[in-house]
Parts: structure tokens; sequence; C-alpha cells
């Protein structure tokens, strides 16, 4: 005897100005399980309200499986037994995706310029790369990410506007450092912000015992504040060092 096909079916919102991206996912999910989806289009806000008052539900889409209602999207990832991430949750992963992405772009401008990717340059570049991603983050929205910032960031507590113009002091270190120039400005610039930032972070967590939300990836973010960010503010005043040193033996500085 064959096995009953499997069907769904699939209320989502469709119409000439949207198309709701949840609707597209659950369908996509339905189909990458092998289901037969009776995909039905709600195709004006009058015909979605109406939807949602016949099955008293508060949102679309909606899947049905026999006569079963699952519900939606996140619903039918449970029902499939996928995991459904908390958007509140602590998570180090934008931390761990610039480090990633720097990393690999240090390594491929060390081969595209020595032709190897394993250089002293390379590890430069990563640290300078990763300075200027970071910032470029919190750039997309200062006043968010400066209002994160003073719930630990000993300068900013004292001088506010420090919690401004931290994201252009560490983007620009960060361009001048990948460059090599102006050593005598990048150098002295990423000691201060890195020592600030290590010595606070430091405090609030080590000491204080503090939990709070790191504002190194934007004021958006749910990256706990410890140790990853303590290692970034000291990979920040090691580079630093590193340059200084460096300059100083060259005279370039």
């Amino acid at each position: 005897m064959k096995d009953q096909p499997k069907i769904a079916t699939l209320y989502r919102m469709v119409m000439p100005t949207h198309t709701c991206p949840y609707g597209l996912k659950a369908l996509h999910l339905l189909k990458s399980k092998g289901f037969t989806v009776e995909d039905h289009w709600l195709k004006t806000r009058e015909e979605t309200d109406a939807f949602k008052a016949r099955h008293e539900v508060k949102t679309t889409p909606q899947t049905f499986i026999g006569s079963e209602r699952i519900g939606g999207y996140d619903d039918l990832r449970r029902y499939f037994g996928q995991r459904v991430p908390d958007p509140k949750t602590p998570t180090y992963t934008p931390v761990i995706a610039v480090f990633a992405l720097m990393a690999l772009l240090a390594l491929s401008v060390s081969y595209a310029v020595f032709g190897t990717p394993f250089t002293g340059r390379a590890a430069e570049w990563f640290i300078a790369f990763s300075m200027v991603a970071l910032s470029m983050l919190k750039l997309q929205n200062v006043e968010t990410f400066s209002t994160m910032f003073l719930n630990y960031d000993l300068l900013a507590k004292r001088w506010v506007p420090y919690g401004y113009i931290y994201p252009f002091a560490e983007g620009s270190a960060g361009l001048l450092m990948a460059a090599g120039a102006l050593s005598w400005l990048s150098v002295p610039v990423a000691l201060l912000i890195g020592s600030i930032g290590a010595v606070s972070v430091f405090k609030a967590v080590y000491i204080d015992r503090r939990e709070l939300k790191c504002a190194c990836v934007g004021g958006d973010s749910h990256v706990p504040l410890g140790f990853v960010s303590l290692t970034e503010n000291v990979m920040m005043v090691a580079m630093a060092l590193w340059m200084g040193f460096t300059a100083l033996n060259s005279g370039a500085m």
C-alpha cells in the first residue's frame, strides 16, 4: 500500500504592494518536507481580516495539515521539530560573524599582496579591519549605540559626547592602521579607547558583576558584555602597542 500523500493548506498574504515573507518561508518549509501545498492567497486587507476573524487567529500565514491547524511560521517550525530562536536571547553570533569574516578578508588581502595568506601583515589587517567593521555597525545608529554604551563605559558616563565620538574614533584608527599611515595619530587613539574600554568592561563584568549587553556591534544587539568584549579591547590595545613599536623602529612616528 502506498503512503498517503502529504497535503498541507496554506493561507498567506500576497497583495499588490506586499508579499508576506513568513508566508514564503512557510511555503518553502512545507515543500522541503515533501508536502503538496494548497496555496491560498489573501489578496486584500479585507480578505485577510475576514480570514483571521473566521479562524480566530491574530496573524498570517496559517498552515493546516489535514484537519489540524498548525499555526504560523514559528509554529510550523516547532511542528517539524526545528528550533525557533528567541530574538532577545543573548548571543555572540554577531561578534563571531564579524571576526570570522574580517579574518578571512585579512588573509585574502595578504594573499593578493604577498602571494601567501599567512603573514604578519595579515594579523595587523585582521584587527584593523575588525575595528572598521565594528565601527560601521555602531554608526548605523549612533544614538542607540551611545545609549547602550553609557551603561558601562567609564569615560562616557562622565562625558556623554564620548559615546558619540567613539565609533568615529574606532573607525578612523582602524582605517589608518590598515593603511599603515599616520601612526602618530592612530596609535594614541586606539590605545586610549581600547584601554578605557578594557577597564570599563572588566569593572562592569568582573568587579561589579553586572549582566549587561555589549554595544560593540551596535545598540540593538543582544551580545552579552563579557570576555569577548574584553578581548576586543585588549586586541585593540595590543595592536596599538605593536604599531607604535613598529613605527618607532622604522622612524615613521
